[in-house]
């Protein structure tokens, strides 16, 4: 069964930093693109960033360029989202998402960041709250 399970959510004060972990099981990384989504109450679920299948080609929301950082570890089978200079407006559940489709350049990885409807594995979400 293939699964993807979420770490490290957590309530911060703005300004601070989280990091995201996603571990994959029954399947390996290896030749999956890798997506981060957030949604946050009353919104449609938005990508916050994705990372291509092979060559490491990323993409991110305008709103989060410069403040977070997606990494994978493909021998850990383990994909990383790290947060920092988080604000309120970034409180949301965080989705780890995967996909064995060809998103191999820096405009696929984007497409797939803007379509989380053709996105074929998810986790459960873990939950982000920037509060002061």
């Amino acid at each position: 069964q293939r699964q993807l399970v979420e770490s490290g959510g957590g309530l911060v004060q703005p300004g601070g930093s989280l990091r995201l972990s996603c571990a994959a099981s029954g399947f390996t990384l290896d030749n999956t693109a890798i997506g981060w989504f957030r949604q946050a109450p009353g919104k449609e679920r938005e990508g916050v960033s994705c990372i291509s299948r092979r060559d490491g080609s990323t993409y991110y929301a305008a709103s989060v360029k410069g403040r977070f950082t997606i990494s994978r570890d493909n021998a850990k089978n383990m994909v990383y989202l790290q947060m920092n200079s988080l604000k309120p407006e970034d409180t949301a559940i965080y989705f780890c998402a995967a996909d064995e489709g060809a998103w191999d350049t820096r405009l696929e990885v984007q497409a797939m960041c803007r379509m989380p409807r053709v996105i074929d594995y998810w986790g459960q979400g873990t939950q982000v709250t920037i509060s002061s």
